[in-house]
Parts: structure tokens; C-alpha cells; sequence
């Protein structure tokens, strides 16, 4: 089986609760649309949380979100062939599984394109209360020229697209917090997704980012549900 859920923040009690009930076991795998939080203190703290979910009947394929580190930047993590993509493993925990942007995965007969990153509308806060923030947290030039590159070997289609936020169109202006001067949020990654949205041909499109569920036409956004990810990509609704 494979399942798709939106941010953890370190805090996985409903997938560890989800692995009961289902009783599922290593073969299964759990996509995290960004923001697992695996990557963010660093050792030692880090290395207890890997160590924990290691002993989960499951395997995390995570998304790169705006408030955890890239594992690019983590000396530890090897790229790896998985599932038909370049992905990033440490060889000590096989089972947490964080994707490369622009790579196009086989997830169970469906081909989703992962694109992680977003920007961090509190970073000067996290900054000032020395909080994990990175400068890398959206993705770069060379990413986007990746993402765009992958995508037009494809043909420009695929199944599903897996991201952290959304493009501009879909933003759920509901969720935004109050007073954060949106003037001066910075919109690109999303405006970049609009011109990615409007020449893919996809059946589904799934983020994170905004902890909230909502779904508007094609694009799901996801936070506490955890869905049937073949289900949820062959569904026309």
C-alpha cells in the first residue's frame, strides 16, 4: 500500500497510530508532502527521532518543506536509486526516504513528480529565536531549471504532482496568519508553480504547507488526513 499524509513537524503520533490500525509493515510506504521535520536540530536530536521511526512497519518518502534542512546539505545522506528516482538515503535508516526535486518516482504504477521547498513567512522570527530556518528552503535557479528539464523529457506529463505549497491560483488565503504583512511574502515559488500547472497535463496534484484540507479542482492540500495515495491520484473528483 501506499499512503500520502501532509506536515508532521517531528510529531508523528498519527502515523504511528496508523501503522496499528492498519498494521502495515516495511513494504508500505508514507508520502509526507514537506515538513516531516527529520532534518532540523541535527545530531543528536535528530539521530533519536531517526533511530525511532526506523522501527516503524513502514517506509517515509518525505518532500522537501520550508522548516527542515535539505539532505543535500547533510554529509551523511547518498543519493540512491528508488522506486525509479534519485532519492536520498542514509545508509543507516533505509526506511526514511526524502526525494529529490524534479525526479519523477513509479509509485505504484502512477509517475509523480516531486517539488518541495516553500517560503517561510516567519523566517525573521525563527531567526531572531535562533528557531531552524535556512536560506536554501525554496528551490533554487538550477532546481527549477531541473524540475522544468524532467518534466519536458516526460513530455510535460504526469500522473501526480507531489509539492510543499501550491501554485499562486490555489492559494488558500483563509489559513493566512494574522499579522504577517503579505506584501512583503515572497510569492515565487508559487507564481513559478502557476506557469508549471498551466502547461502540465496531471491527473492529481497534492501539497502541504498550509495545515489545512482542501480540495479545488485537480489540487489537494493535505495536513492531518492520510489517504490511499493510488485511490486518491486515480480519482477524478
Amino acid at each position: 500500500m501506499i499512503y500520502i499524509t501532509g506536515d508532521t513537524h517531528r510529531d508523528f503520533r498519527r502515523i504511528e497510530e496508523f501503522c496499528v490500525t492498519q498494521k502495515t509493515d516495511r513494504k508500505d510506504i508514507m508520502i509526507i508532502l514537506g515538513d516531516a521535520g527529520i532534518n532540523y536540530y541535527g545530531e543528536p536530536r535528530d539521530r533519536y527521532l531517526k533511530q525511532k521511526l526506523a522501527e516503524l512497519p513502514l517506509t517515509l518518502f518525505c518532500i522537501h518543506g520550508n522548516h527542515e534542512m535539505r539532505p543535500v546539505r547533510i554529509p551523511s545522506y547518498r543519493e540512491s536509486i528508488w522506486n525509479s528516482g534519485i532519492a536520498y538515503v542514509e545508509p543507516e535508516y533505509p526506511s526514511l526516504v526524502f526525494a529529490k526535486d524534479g525526479e519523477i518516482y513509479d509509485l505504484g504504477g502512477i509517475s509523480a513528480i516531486a517539488i518541495g521547498g516553500a517560503y517561510s513567512v516567519d523566517w525573521a522570527y525563527r531567526v531572531m529565536h535562533r528557531w531552524g530556518w535556512w536560506d536554501d528552503e525554496q528551490p533554487s535557479d538550477e532546481i527549477m531549471a531541473r524540475v522544468e528539464e524532467q518534466l519536458s523529457k516526460a513530455n510535460w506529463k504526469v500522473d501526480a504532482v507531489l509539492s510543499h505549497t501550491v501554485p499562486f491560483r490555489y492559494i488558500p488565503v483563509e489559513t493566512f496568519l494574522p499579522g504577517i504583512d503579505q506584501s512583503g511574502v515572497d510569492n515565487s515559488t508559487e507564481r513559478w508553480l502557476d506557469k508549471i500547472e498551466e502547461r502540465l497535463a496531471y491527473r492529481r496534484w497534492f501539497a502541504g504547507h498550509y495545515h489545512t484540507e482542501k480540495t479545488v479542482d485537480r489540487l489537494r492540500i493535505m495536513f492531518n488526513d492520510i489517504l490511499d495515495f493510488r485511490q486518491a491520484a486515480d480519482s477524478t473528483a
